[in-house]
């Protein structure tokens, strides 16, 4: 974990401000830190903040607040199923220092259970490291380990470490300004008032409903809530509870900010000790749809390698949670609705373990149901007041509507003639069908992809431009034109 990464990632220095102080810590020593606060990069109150974020590392067993029994037969583990011999190994394999792990493999030998074979070959000028082999015992020991659980890997940390990181970076932690908000939406068109509006919402922390007719953005500004943060959280490989291991990274969610910098800071460029079990991580956007189900919102147990997997809710704690076609899913509203209540009321959530133990983790997460379905349909008074903010994306106004059109055929070099536009709004209009911000997109595309099978240069034709409309709407056989239809 690198503090030049966690820097560029929280948008305090830039890659080269990472280079400019590495050159500095060359030629004056000391840390990086000091470094860029010399060069006026950052001052010291954002260094020691930023030191003060970070899990410190464990110095000795007891300090990792793992049974110590669990570590040996995890590092255990490591010898037997990855053949690990070395202590740097089992260190990188475990993210627990050296130090540790060789009162671990004391521990071990005093247990009989490990013995020493010699020093390993080293190159490169590496210092020589014992190698340690399993005896007879330790491999007996360490199979009855993995059949209760095959679990290996980073050392979980503890539920209480969790439970206490989760509160410590909540997401109203960071506060979301007009101009980073209106930074964010740049480029897309969209009312002024609906921007306004969002702006609260996303600083309470509290859930929101984004409803409305298909094709008008929910998804989008969705998606751009879930990104639009900039602090930096720390994410566990795993969390031990009650003698249990459940998974929490996931690198297809979580975003490590690893290698942020693009400079290579593998010397002289670290903080000091931190905790490897956890990952600096970007705020985790989640999205499901219409295949979320209640078993998804449960932990997954793994009957065979008897360890636990984090639902998807979980893993997006002190990030976003989005809901989309809310009233698609397998499970009815009400059912995902009613396992919703206490999370949303309480702001804690509990998990079941397959023994029947249930464990409270703090809730902390924006959760958005993004529906195109009306709200009365879907959720009773009760629960919609459990819903503090309620935002509708509405049909655009044609003035919107022609501004959209123009900047998406801009942005593939098409000019659009007033009458082609025209030729659109009436075709839409004989068919009373809505206006949406998406139908610019699509009738571009579709005649960028007559163009490129006519082989002409791309442009509006009243032809190619009929086709398009008639791919975006369904077209009735009792119309001369393009009859009865519906958007999609």
């Amino acid at each position: 974990m690198s503090f030049g990464d966690i820097l560029v990632a929280k948008g305090l220095a830039s890659p080269d401000d990472i280079v400019r102080a590495l050159d500095h810590q060359k030629a004056n020593g000391g840390r990086i830190g000091e470094s860029l606060v010399a060069l006026g990069v950052v001052t010291q109150e954002q260094v020691t903040q930023v030191i003060g974020e970070v899990p410190p590392a464990p110095r000795s067993v007891e300090d990792t607040g793992i049974d110590p029994v669990f570590l040996l037969q995890l590092m255990l583990k490591g010898m037997f199923l990855e053949r690990m011999e070395v202590p740097s190994q089992l260190a990188e394999a475990l993210k627990l220092s050296a130090g540790i792990i060789n009162k671990l493999l004391q521990d071990a030998k005093d247990r009989k259970l490990v013995e020493t074979l010699g020093a390993a070959v080293g190159g490169g000028g590496a210092i020589p490291e014992m190698r340690h082999a399993l005896t007879k015992a330790g491999r007996e020991w360490t199979q009855e380990a993995i059949e209760n659980s095959q679990y290996f890997g980073p050392a979980p940390v503890s539920l209480e470490a969790w439970q206490d990181r989760i509160l410590r970076q909540r997401v109203t932690n960071e506060t979301i300004s007009r101009q980073r908000l209106e930074q964010a939406f740049e480029g897309l068109v969209m009312p002024e008032r609906f921007l306004m509006r969002l702006g609260p919402a996303i600083n309470s922390g509290n859930p929101m409903l984004i409803y409305g007719p298909a094709g008008n953005g929910k998804t989008t500004v969705a998606e751009i809530i879930g990104k639009i943060f900039e602090n930096v959280i720390y994410v566990p490989y795993c969390v031990e509870i009650g003698g249990e291991v459940m998974k929490v990274f996931d690198p297809t969610i979580h975003r490590s900010i690893e290698g942020s910098s693009g400079v290579d800071t593998t010397t002289g460029v670290r903080v000091g000790p931190l905790d490897r079990r956890w990952v600096p991580c970007y705020r985790p956007l989640v999205i499901t749809g219409g295949e979320l189900t209640l078993d998804m919102l449960d932990l997954k147990f793994n009957p065979i390698a008897k360890f636990y997997e984090a639902p998807l809710h979980v893993k997006a704690l002190n990030g976003t949670f989005l809901i989309d076609d809310f009233g698609r899913q397998m499970a009815k509203p009400e059912q995902i609705l009613n396992r919703w209540i206490v999370p949303l009321n309480s702001k804690v959530d509990y998990l079941s373990l397959h023994s029947g133990k249930s464990v409270k983790i703090p809730f902390d997460e924006i959760v958005i149901f993004s529906t195109n379905m009306h709200p009365n349909d879907l959720m009773d008074p009760a629960f919609q007041r459990r819903i503090s903010y309620k935002l509708e994306t509405l049909e655009p106004p044609e003035d919107l509507y022609k501004k959209v059109f123009k900047m998406m055929a801009a942005k593939q070099g098409l000019e659009l003639p007033e009458s082609i536009y025209q030729q659109v709004i009436d075709s839409i209009r004989t068919v009373e069908a809505p206006l949406a911000y998406f139908q610019p997109k699509f009738i571009v595309e579709q005649v960028l992809a007559s163009c490129k099978f006519e082989g002409i240069k791309p442009q509006f034709t009243p032809q190619n431009t009929e086709d398009a409309l008639s791919n975006l709407f369904i077209q009735s056989t009792k119309s001369k034109h393009m009859g009865v239809m519906r958007s999609d």
